[in-house]
């Protein structure tokens, strides 16, 4: 591990991520903001980091050029949208760093594109950073395995904030993912995502989704394996912002000395089959 502390580039800089990944870095040893960057046009450009995100000056001027920002630095924290992060794959890629990201609601073939980065890049990129939640990933793919879908049926609830705009939410995804490698199926051919009117029976084998949105709820998710005459509820919820910035963070740190590829936080856990 390199002594010097670790120069992190944080994009979408003005957000609610970004001004958390800011206070964080100031927060965390090993790391320093070495760049924040808002899209061109943005009102924030121009403005000191430090002071739009309540710490107060620390001289970091916010810019409009990630390339710049990112040749120089050494990794990248990103939770914007996935078109801005596809776009910052293929630059963290040219600048061969790390690129931490948080976005949700990406496509397959955005998916594909960060993926791709990952030949010159060193990607971390998963649906929720924080450690509680991919353990209970992790959890939530044993117990899948451990109750057969003949007899258990699985049911992801998730609420969030009612500025989200992606649903189900990245999180609530990556603990269907989990049951359904639990249950050796593939999620895309056995999810369902809404129900309404007349539906039938529920299929069995099936994994539901159920989106809840309002107020100012950081994140709560709950996996519910519902049987004959009982349920096992594995559930997290998030009361801050800071943990995903500083599982983000650590995500980078584990990083800095890796080869270039595409990982997930449960290989910056150790938790990683």
């Amino acid at each position: 591990m390199s002594e010097t502390p670790m120069k992190l580039v944080v994009v979408g800089a003005a957000g609610r991520m970004g001004q958390t990944l800011i206070r964080t870095i100031a927060a965390m040893e090993g790391v320093v903001l070495h760049a924040a960057v808002e899209r061109s046009g943005s009102p924030f450009v121009g403005k000191d980091a430090g002071e739009l995100a309540g710490l107060g000056p620390n001289g970091v001027i916010i810019g409009d050029d990630p390339l710049a920002a990112f040749l120089h630095g050494e990794g990248v924290l990103d939770f914007t949208s996935p078109a801005a992060t596809v776009n910052f794959a293929g630059l963290a890629a040219q600048a061969r760093i790390v690129h931490v990201v948080g976005t949700t609601g990406c496509s397959a073939e955005e998916d594909e594109k960060i993926k791709a980065a990952g030949r010159h890049a060193r990607v971390v990129k998963s649906g929720n950073m924080s450690l509680g939640v991919n353990l209970l990933g992790v959890l939530t793919e044993q117990a899948a395995r451990a109750l057969p879908g003949s007899d258990w049926d699985i049911e992801v609830l998730e609420m969030h904030h009612k500025h989200k705009v992606d649903a189900p939410s990245g999180t609530a995804l990556l603990l269907g993912e989990a049951a359904a490698r639990g249950r050796g199926i593939d999620l895309a051919g056995h999810s369902v995502r809404s129900r309404d009117g007349h539906t039938g029976a529920r299929p069995k084998g099936t994994i539901g989704f159920a989106t809840l949105r309002g107020g100012s709820v950081i994140g709560e998710h709950s996996v519910l394996i519902a049987g004959e005459g009982e349920i096992v509820t594995l559930s997290h919820s998030a009361g801050d912002r800071s943990i995903f910035a500083r599982g983000a963070i650590s995500a980078a740190l584990w990083a800095r000395d890796k080869k270039p590829g595409f990982y997930s936080m449960l290989d910056v856990l150790g938790l990683s089959s």
